[in-house]
């Protein structure tokens, strides 16, 4: 008799991956589809036809393609030189200059136009300053630029994105041999044109990577818009009042535009996938750079130039911090200090943080083994079965948050499964938006571990499952936590997908702030946006501790 073949757990894991994608993933695509093509019984491409139909509703993507590319190439313009110096050169300060630049990509988009507006709006501490200087000179009719609108939107969205490009090319300039850089240098290339000519092309593909990013965090942007916009209204904007709008929303024409969100964050993704094909090529540095100390009047210039960005992008979270503990009358602040802001957010502040660390803490462990046990596959297990899960672990990736949420209330809002409104719908928007950061680290530190590790443990008797958890996982920890760690800080501050699923029992302290900032109580958001910026710091210092390590690349 011929043996039985033995049965493979990892078949039933890539399964039951499938299955759990399928339901939480596809499932709500499929009825966000057809909400969008079928209505009152019929088939139909109306609401499509009714969005390119008319300019103000096509303005919206027009206006978001706008913001997200402007925002895109601002980011590129400082994120980029800002790595390079702070590589190449020796700059003061640096590890706290890192973990500032960090924090500013970490905190939530909406808290910084929030900020901006205390800083700069019409009632700003800012313009209120220049306004009162240039008329007591004279000029009584000077008033300051606008926040509002596109610019506000731009400045806020450049300020908290360009540290994604910052981490991103300094990644890849660790993996730049310093031999590559003598040789320019001796064959008389330095200087800014050795920066163009050596350096860029280079870090291409991470550069590649990093607009990637930085255009669909801008393009999928939801309260940034929402409170500083103004007039200016972009798509994720539109699609929240189409669904959720007091007077004229169409669920139907909702769910058609988010249709078209899909299809258009996808078309950008697969043109950048190709363009990094183009471009793509590995390097490792047996040398890697050594800063060195810039000399003379180009010293000044590379330390004004750090300064100035991190503080400028950093201004907004110390000035919440610094207005959380000043006086309130009502809505507004008076002269002195106090803990009245925080007084009067104890009860919602507590049950806040309890939403957030349950809510997170639970999609953070289903992330952290999902990612895992889906990295494994996908390098270890190469088939048909394990590309499709890849391909849409990646999914979410590209997909607005607000689409997300749209579509998993359509799905579960009625039988069979009935979901909305509870913890378990968050949890699983959580885990389908942030589980991607995950596994890519996860895929890459695996990569890195030979497979003759885990065979070894398999000929002492090891089985297949029990070698992978006893001896490879531990191996991956470093990418398992750094992915960890930035899907951790990106669950707490979530608000596009959040905003869409919560109720009164499941509000997290990010929905809390925009609660505040929306009923314009400035003072209680202060507070709550200091709690989380200290969660963020501890998240931070917590991840370089148990990694020990000073400096962190994407």
């Amino acid at each position: 008799m011929k043996n039985k073949k033995r049965f493979d757990v990892w078949i039933l894991i890539s399964l039951g991956i499938l299955a759990a994608y399928a339901l939480f993933l596809l499932y709500p695509m499929f009825s966000i589809l057809k909400s969008a093509v079928y209505a009152n019984g019929e088939f139909t491409f109306e609401y499509f036809a009714k969005f390119f139909s008319k300019s103000v509703y096509f303005g919206s993507l027009i206006n978001s393609f706008k913001v997200s590319i402007c925002a895109t190439l601002v980011t590129l313009v400082i994120g980029i030189p800002l790595a390079y110096f702070y590589n190449m050169y020796e700059i003061k300060g640096k590890t706290l200059i890192q973990v500032v630049i960090i924090l500013c990509c970490m905190s939530a988009p909406f808290i910084g136009a929030y900020s901006w507006i205390m800083l700069m709006g019409r009632n700003g501490i800012v313009t209120r300053f220049i306004e009162n200087i240039v008329h007591s000179i004279g000029f009584a009719e000077f008033t300051m630029p606008s926040i509002y609108g596109f610019f506000g939107i731009l400045l806020v969205l450049s300020l908290n994105l360009f540290p994604l490009v910052f981490m991103y090319v300094s990644g890849a300039l660790k993996n730049i041999d310093n031999s590559l850089l003598e040789a320019s240098e001796n064959m008389g290339c330095s200087g800014p044109k050795r920066f163009f000519k050596v350096i860029i092309p280079l870090c291409m593909p991470t550069i590649l990577a990093s607009t990637l990013l930085v255009f669909m965090r801008a393009f999928a942007d939801f309260g940034t818009p929402l409170l500083i916009g103004e007039g200016y209204e972009t798509f994720t904007v539109f699609i929240y009042n189409q669904y959720f709008g007091e007077v004229g929303g169409d669920k139907n024409f909702a769910a058609a535009i988010s249709v078209i969100a899909i299809v258009i964050t996808a078309v950008i993704f697969l043109i950048q996938k190709y363009a990094s094909d183009k471009f793509d090529f590995k390097m490792n540095a047996l040398h890697p750079i050594e800063r060195k100390k810039a000399k003379g009047i180009f010293n000044v210039l590379i330390h004004f130039y750090t300064y100035f960005v991190v503080g400028l992008a950093f201004l907004p979270q110390i000035y919440v911090m610094y207005t959380s503990f000043q006086k309130t009358s009502g809505k507004i602040f008076v002269e002195g200090y106090s803990l009245d802001s925080y007084k009067k957010v104890s009860k919602d502040l507590f049950n806040s943080i309890e939403n957030t660390f349950t809510i997170g803490g639970i999609a953070l462990i289903v992330v952290i083994i999902l990612a895992i046990l889906i990295a494994y596959i996908v390098v270890r297990r190469r088939s048909l079965l394990n590309n499709v899960i890849d391909t849409l672990s990646m999914l979410p990736y590209i997909i607005p948050g607000s689409v997300v949420g749209i579509a998993l209330v359509v799905a579960f809002n009625k039988g069979p499964i009935i979901l909305t409104g509870t913890a378990f719908i968050m949890i699983v928007a959580l885990c389908i938006r942030r589980l991607p950061y995950t596994i890519r680290s996860s895929v890459a530190i695996l990569q890195q571990i030979p497979i003759t590790v885990e065979e070894a443990a398999i000929s002492l008797g090891c089985s297949k499952l029990g070698a992978f958890f006893k001896v490879t996982v531990p191996m991956m920890a470093n990418g398992i936590l750094s992915g960890a760690i930035l899907s951790w800080v990106t669950i707490i501050t979530e608000l596009s997908t959040a905003i869409i699923l919560y109720n009164y029992k499941t509000i997290t302290l990010t929905l809390s702030i925009y609660t505040q900032v929306s009923r314009g109580s400035y003072g209680p958001a202060a507070a709550l946006a200091t709690v989380l910026n200290i969660f963020t710091v501890l998240s931070l210092l917590l991840f370089m501790k148990v990694s020990k390590t000073k400096e962190i690349t994407f």
